[in-house]
């Protein structure tokens, strides 16, 4: 078989081996490593899992998986003694900055590394995991995560999901739940729950309603009280090229459906933020106007169905609000 006959997401991996770099993951290889370095992170205290209460609350044919954060002390001393050893750096080294911006990206934990996706891309785990081998793909050098994504991006995104069924999701800017200026998309893997519920948004998948064609291709929505705009991969079957492209072509026809891109991009900088989600069959864009509600922060994951309260307090907002006002209130009015 030749490399052209190989299925895409292959063809994507076998392209990246080429890159004249050391130091990549081997094809295959990824999820046993997010295993070994889990047990590693954890033996060495350096994954710090917080621990919550799984709570579920239906509504308009969506089971939202909520989460209620049992004891976020951890985390909260953790982050402060990161800070304080940053400034006892700065305070011995001029060169070291007190930046309110910390990058814990440059440099990274080691303890926390998986592995080299690509020549652009690196995997660590997330060091405050809510859900299980929860990863992130960083870029190794800085980026903006204000920055458009583009094809690098992508490549890294494929290369990971090729390997892990799971959630990809990005935080495109601080009004869509972005807490690091270092540019990185994350992953969860899939299914979400131990019942095998995959992203409970997609209950929604049946009642899809094709609304116009960019471009060719064809762009849906999911009847949501609020800006979105989502495509199916199945649509593309048999696409030239590798995915990596395909996937930026099909996110530039989102960003248009949903008006933050007017013709071509230009420049680095996004036009506004939104959050991007994405799964081996599906990818959708929702533009945002602001990062919470009632103190309820929400991030991408909330549009997948799937939100985190840190107290009982936030939790009876949730559900006097309701989880679908909820987001409605952080996202963009229907176009």
């Amino acid at each position: 078989m030749t490399n052209a006959e190989l299925p895409l997401i292959l063809q994507i991996m076998v392209k990246a081996q080429n890159i004249e770099n050391v130091g990549l993951l081997q094809p295959g290889t990824l999820w046993q490593r997010v295993i070994e370095q889990t047990e590693w992170a954890i033996a060495h205290s350096a994954l710090l899992p917080i621990p919550t209460d799984c709570e579920f609350v239906e509504q308009a044919g969506i089971r939202f998986i909520v989460r209620i954060v049992a004891n976020l002390v951890r985390k909260d001393e953790a982050q402060k003694n990161s800070k304080t050893r940053q400034a006892s750096k700065a305070s011995s080294d001029p060169t070291v900055s007190q930046d309110k911006n910390f990058n814990p990206f440059l440099p990274y934990e080691e303890d926390l590394f998986v592995g080299n996706l690509s020549a652009t891309h690196l995997c660590l785990l997330n060091k405050f995991n809510v859900v299980d081998h929860h990863l992130l793909i960083v870029t190794r050098a800085f980026e903006e995560q204000e920055n458009w994504l583009n094809l690098r991006d992508f490549e890294a995104m494929w290369l990971t999901l090729a390997q892990v069924d799971g959630l990809v999701f990005y935080n495109a800017g601080q009004s869509a739940g972005a807490s690091q200026r270092h540019k990185h998309l994350q992953l969860v893997p899939l299914p979400s729950t131990s019942d095998g519920v995959r992203v409970p948004i997609e209950s929604l998948f049946g009642g899809v309603k094709f609304e116009h064609s960019t471009n060719g291709h064809r762009v849906s929505t999911l009847g949501l009280p609020f800006c979105h705009a989502l495509i199916r991969w199945e649509e593309i079957a048999g696409s030239p090229g590798v995915a990596a492209q395909v996937t930026l072509e099909r996110y530039y026809t989102l960003l248009r459906a949903v008006d933050l891109l007017e013709g071509e991009v230009t420049g680095t900088r996004q036009s506004a933020s939104y959050n991007l989600l994405a799964t081996r069959e599906w990818m959708l864009l929702v533009p945002r106007s602001q990062s919470s509600f009632n103190t309820i922060a929400i991030n991408s994951l909330g549009f997948a169905g799937a939100l985190l309260v840190r107290n009982q307090a936030q939790m009876d907002i949730l559900k006097e609000c309701s989880p679908l006002t909820v987001l409605q209130n952080v996202a963009l009015p229907c176009l």
